[in-house]
């Protein structure tokens, strides 16, 4: 069932995006060479919980940390480990969630780390180009696959793969909720977006073929031809006059 949320519902699923975004923020700015992504884990669950919020992610379904830190060709769900050390040259893509008040943040960046191959520098370009694009369709009237459709028509059109198996979910009370926002499609196909509807769209995007791999750990998911993945997350409430985005990306680009 899809739930419609009240102004105030959204009011409070935007505070928690945007202590989502100051979270990334501040996460990046700790992203260097020689940092571990258990590191990360930590500056990340320390100030989520400072800010009055708890990691929405930690142990969700059992997993064993507060963020999801995906490296290269991880895509998603990377666990952070003391064994994972960051080097110049990485991509670096940090998801992390909120509960607060009883509503859920949820939201991803990709950071580079220090000066990265032009292809990959474009591969993130790309990839987030594919989220603004995705989420300029997300208004009354139309449908979820009108959204997808945009985001794969900008993907493919540069020869890159757009992740099947994982997409976007509704966000509300609950971290995953309906309805689901696949990043492929066709325009005019899938549920019908209303106001009140509050969707994570989340472009996953690898550099090579489509085709994933999920790891041994039950969570990690990389690319089978271990080429680099993207991955760009915004919380976005729908409108009748458009995209209404409780994420807040100049938060962190202002960190950088």
């Amino acid at each position: 069932m899809i739930y419609l949320k009240t102004e105030e519902e959204i009011g409070l699923l935007r505070e928690n995006n945007i202590l989502v975004s100051q979270a990334l923020a501040e996460v990046g700015r700790h992203i260097k060479p020689g940092v571990t992504t258990k590191q990360l884990d930590k500056i990340a669950e320390d100030f989520i919980r400072s800010h009055g919020a708890t990691p929405a992610f930690l142990g969700y379904q059992g997993y064993p940390a507060s963020a999801c830190i995906s490296v290269n060709e991880q895509v998603v769900h990377g666990i952070p480990s003391d064994k994972v050390v960051i080097k110049e040259g990485d991509i670096v893509s940090v998801d992390l969630g909120t509960f607060m008040k009883g509503f859920v943040g949820d939201s991803a960046y990709t950071f580079a780390v220090g000066e990265v191959d032009p292809e990959v520098r474009q591969l993130l370009d790309v990839t987030k180009e594919a989220l603004y694009r995705g989420t300029a369709q997300a208004k009354a009237g139309n449908r979820v696959g009108d959204i997808s459709a945009a985001v794969q028509d900008y993907a493919e059109s540069f020869g890159y793969g757009v992740v099947r198996e994982l997409e976007g979910h509704g966000l509300g009370r609950k971290m995953h909720e309906a309805p689901g926002v696949p990043n492929f499609g066709m325009r005019g196909r899938g549920p019908m977006l209303k106001e009140g509807m509050v969707i994570c769209i989340e472009p996953m995007i690898t550099m090579g073929s489509r085709a994933v791999v999920f790891e041994r750990d039950g969570w990690t998911v990389r690319t089978k031809d271990r080429k680099p993945a993207a991955h760009y997350e915004f919380a976005v409430a729908i409108r009748k006059d458009g995209a209404d985005v409780l994420t807040d990306f100049s938060i962190i680009e202002q960190s950088l």
